[in-house]
């Protein structure tokens, strides 16, 4: 079934209504009930003959052609000043009406078709309405123009709800960093952790918001209601969990390392090729400060899903260092010797746990493994290395002990290239 516009169907039952002019023709007007004809006008399907004849064909007192075109003129004249038609022109031949001309569109031209069809005594209709398909600038013009009417006048409308809902946010903002104030002095005297109170205050910031999102939600949009707020908040956060897996998989990892991980700020690690010290640590990723002084974003997931060595988790660590004597010194006073080196440095800790042991024979000497104990921290190892070793050769010198290093002996088959090598030895020691 076909359904005509409302608008359409008020044109026609004005000029069908009794109170206009009476055109002598009553016998052929149209329906006196527009809405009922309008819905019994058949639309033929895909492929059938719209211009079938009628069931009943009558034979006696025929409503006269020229009476059947001037009751359709009149209508398609109210309609091409709607601006439905232009230029209609109506034809008939023994109750077979022919419609030439232009529709705006493609529902006023069957309008049209279906006008004439119930109109009494027509055998059949020929449609040959074409639709104009031309851009009118001006009309598509004065909609936009309409449109962003609208649009603003609404916005004027809801300017004040707007601004309300602005506020709210403004005051939300303003209790997340209160209550996060607040909620630090609180853990403070508990003695937490860092990362522990780093992580209440996060999870109580995101609460905050979300709250006040909610009332600002409601605000500028009275038809939303919190209930509603959620449901939408709970249907989008399934799309939103599979378009952001992995800003949801850094969230998790970093409530859990905030939560249970070995680590806190200040604190220096190493994971894979990056070592540094943990600046920040977020619900979302970890900052960390790299020995050379850059600063290195690192996914929540990555840290949490790759092995960490945690540097400083004790306040100590044990350092060694290979040290070598040669082979024609005494091993014990070797071993005494280089003990109270590292047991001299300042920056060695626990004077009794240094330890040094005879390692093995090397290729030119005896290697000792030095070790002791000193800061945990990266430079405090580099400093006391470098200590270690500079007391280690000044106590050796002392002592007359050799640090040996490699020796090569070349042997020539030839006597006369030995020879010749030897005087050029000679010859280059007398120039030196």
């Amino acid at each position: 079934m076909s359904r005509l516009p409302f608008s359409l169907l008020f044109f026609a039952l004005v000029l069908a209504s009794p109170g206009l002019p009476s055109l002598g023709l009553p016998s052929f007007a149209v329906a006196q009930d527009p809405f009922a004809a309008a819905q019994e006008v058949d639309v033929p399907e895909e492929g059938g003959d719209a211009n079938e004849p009628a069931e009943t064909v009558s034979v006696q007192d025929v409503t006269d052609d020229a009476a059947i075109r001037e009751r359709l003129v009149r209508i398609y004249e109210s309609a091409e000043k709607a601006g439905w038609l232009s230029e209609a022109e109506v034809v008939l031949d023994s109750g077979i009406v022919t419609l030439k001309g232009q529709s705006d569109t493609e529902e006023h031209r069957e309008w049209a078709a279906n006008v004439a069809r119930k109109t009494e005594d027509v055998v059949a209709v020929i449609n040959e309405l074409t639709v104009d398909h031309q851009v009118d600038l001006e009309s598509t013009s004065d909609v936009v123009a309409d449109s962003l009417n609208t649009l603003w006048t609404d916005f004027l409308a809801r300017s004040p709800l707007l601004l309300a809902a602005l506020v709210i946010l403004v005051l939300t903002s303003l209790a997340a960093k209160g209550v996060g104030w607040g909620v630090h002095r609180l853990l403070d005297q508990r003695g937490m952790r860092a990362s522990l109170k780093d992580l209440i205050y996060q999870i109580t910031a995101i609460l905050i918001w979300i709250v006040g999102f909610l009332v600002a939600t409601v605000v500028a949009f009275p038809g939303m209601t919190p209930s509603k707020a959620l449901t939408v908040l709970g249907l989008g956060s399934v799309a939103i969990g599979f378009a952001f897996k992995d800003i949801f998989e850094n969230f998790f990892a970093g409530i859990l390392i905030l939560w249970r991980y070995p680590f806190d700020r200040g604190d220096y690690i190493t994971c894979g090729d990056l070592t540094g010290e943990v600046k920040e640590i977020t619900i979302r990723n970890t900052m960390i400060r790299k020995l050379d002084g850059e600063l290195a974003v690192i996914p929540n997931a990555t840290l949490f899903k790759n092995n960490v060595d945690v540097l400083t988790s004790q306040p100590q660590r044990r350092v060694r260092i290979i040290c070598g004597v040669a082979y024609d010194e005494d091993v014990d006073q070797s071993r005494d010797v280089i003990a109270q080196a590292v047991q001299s440095c300042q920056s060695v800790q626990g004077k009794r746990t240094v330890e040094v042991f005879a390692q093995e024979f090397a290729s030119s000497s005896i290697n000792f493994e030095v070790a002791w104990w000193t800061g945990s921290k990266p430079v405090e190892i580099r400093r006391s290395r470098d200590e270690v070793v500079a007391a280690i050769k000044r106590a050796l010198d002392d002592a007359g002990i050799e640090i040996p290093f490699p020796y090569r002996t070349l042997t020539f088959k030839s006597p006369a290239i030995a020879e010749a090598v030897a005087n050029s030895v000679q010859q280059a020691d007398e120039l030196s």
